[in-house]
């Protein structure tokens, strides 16, 4: 049987969404926390030696964590854990924009108590990108910018101030992290003024103009550019017309060869791997986005696909036909 073949008869029938995707640890670690309980996450923690695993597990983590106590119950029991005062900023920067989200009447008072977690966060683990990732993300909770640290100048002329120097803080201790430069979008499209989306499109194009090869910044254009669909399109064929442009077709390529083709499948994120099938396929390059549904095997992300079709099942069946007819076209 051909690998493809094989990977074909892994993946069964229908896809699903888990946060934790391949990572089985983590999956694990999730299972413990949604029962209320710490270990698991705090070993899962421990054992954790790359950057990049460390960011996105913590992550998910705190995603999971946001609803319950389960952290402040570790943090009560080992108040002197840099591991546990970076998930308790995790945590309490993840409430806070899901408060803003909802427009919550706490959402100031749990921005404050964010920044005062992250800022612990940074003492204790000096050398962890994470708070300063923290820091960064709740930049977006001050469109107005506010705040000094908020509108540093950047070090390009034709790119806004903003959170430049938290930025900076993050790539000293983890280069071309990539959740930092994701909180710098969402950063970009929060900021009042007009041009947002222009001015996000050119912060994603320096971005991966910057970064090497290997890293996931050569994805940020792709999130703008669903970003754009979701904001001004109406109608299927418009999203069609807007993959096959030239630019779109380049970016997608760009991503295989500058990402996609310099990684190996432990270190991809799930939602980037979703994001580069999406963009191939929609831009006609069927045989090269088969490859990449391989790498996504078994599960989904419901971003981009909904924006074809809104809610998670028929985002599953977009993925799934978008997934056929590429695999088609290979054979």
């Amino acid at each position: 049987m051909a690998p493809d073949r094989r990977l074909m008869a892994r993946d069964g029938a229908r896809p699903s969404y888990d946060p934790a995707g391949p990572d089985r640890a983590l999956r694990a670690a999730l299972q413990d926390l949604r029962t209320g309980r710490w270990m698991a996450m705090r070993t899962l923690l421990a054992d954790t030696a790359d950057r990049w695993q460390w960011t996105q597990r913590t992550q998910v983590l705190a995603a999971a964590a946001a609803g319950s106590d389960v952290v402040r119950a570790w943090l009560a029991e080992e108040p002197d854990s840099a591991h546990a005062l970076v998930m308790h900023a995790r945590v309490a920067v993840e409430r806070a924009l899901r408060a803003q989200r909802e427009r919550h009447l706490r959402t100031h008072e749990l921005w404050i108590e964010a920044w005062d977690a992250a800022q612990a966060a940074t003492r204790a683990a000096p050398h962890d990108a994470v708070p300063w990732v923290c820091l960064v993300a709740l930049a977006q909770l001050d469109p107005e910018q506010r705040w000094e640290e908020h509108r540093a100048v950047a070090p390009e002329p034709l790119l806004p101030p903003g959170p430049w120097g938290l930025l900076a803080e993050a790539h000293k201790r983890d280069p071309f992290n990539r959740e930092a430069h994701h909180r710098m979008l969402q950063f970009l499209y929060a900021r009042r003024g007009t041009g947002r989306l222009a001015e996000a499109a050119g912060y994603a194009q320096w971005a991966a103009g910057q970064a090497p090869a290997g890293s996931a910044l050569h994805v940020l254009p792709l999130y703008v550019r669903v970003e754009r669909y979701r904001r001004e399109s109406g109608h299927d064929a418009a999203l069609d017309l807007h993959w096959v442009a030239e630019e779109a077709a380049r970016e997608a390529r760009r991503a295989l060869h500058s990402w996609f083709e310099h990684t190996h499948r432990g270190e991809r994120s799930l939602l980037d791997l979703n994001h580069v099938a999406h963009a191939l396929w929609g831009s006609l390059q069927f045989p090269d986005a088969a490859r990449v549904f391989d790498a996504i095997g078994p599960y989904v992300t419901p971003t981009p696909w909904m924006y074809r079709a809104p809610g998670r099942d028929r985002a599953v069946e977009v993925f799934l036909q978008a997934r056929d007819r590429c695999r088609a076209a290979r054979s």
